[in-house]
């Protein structure tokens, strides 16, 4: 299996929306706004903050994107973290979270949170294992006021 995490561009607005709504598809509750991702809003999202696309054998199969807190410039959000349903359960997503983490560290950037839909308990478990923890004070910058509120789990990168 070729491997390949790369960061996204402009031109991967369409490309990454398009993942998005697949690899939520059937896995996040339908009242997320990720099933109604557009390549607007990911245009947004790449300029104001940045992403990663995740390929197995040139095909790209998973994408990821961060935007920092409009209050804490180096704090970064990650969001929208999905793989296609044909290549779950090979840990691809790991690769993804570390891109973020890696490009975090190297940006001088002091933290890294991500949330957790209330409908998806077993994903602590698996950010706890990136050195994420659990930050219960903390509120989701993007959360869906019509859902249950994500928890929030950050990761310190500096100290």
């Amino acid at each position: 299996m070729n491997l390949r995490v790369r960061e996204a561009t402009r031109d991967d607005a369409r490309l990454i929306a398009e993942l998005t709504r697949a690899a939520w598809a059937g896995k996040v509750s339908v009242t997320s706004s990720g099933h109604r991702e557009t390549a607007v809003i990911v245009a947004e999202h790449l300029r104001d903050g940045g992403g990663f696309v995740l390929e197995v054998d040139h095909q790209a199969v998973g994408s990821v994107r961060w935007l920092p807190l409009d209050s804490e410039q180096d704090v970064w959000e990650v969001c929208r973290m999905g793989v296609l349903p044909g290549h779950r359960g090979d840990n691809l997503s790991q690769h993804l979270l570390e891109a973020v983490i890696h490009h975090g560290l190297a940006s001088g950037v002091e933290e890294v949170r991500l949330a957790v839909r209330a409908d998806q308990p077993k994903l602590i478990d698996f950010y706890a294992a990136y050195g994420f923890e659990l930050a219960e004070e903390l509120e989701y910058s993007h959360a869906n006021p019509l859902e249950p509120a994500p928890r929030v789990m950050r990761r310190l990168l500096r100290h």
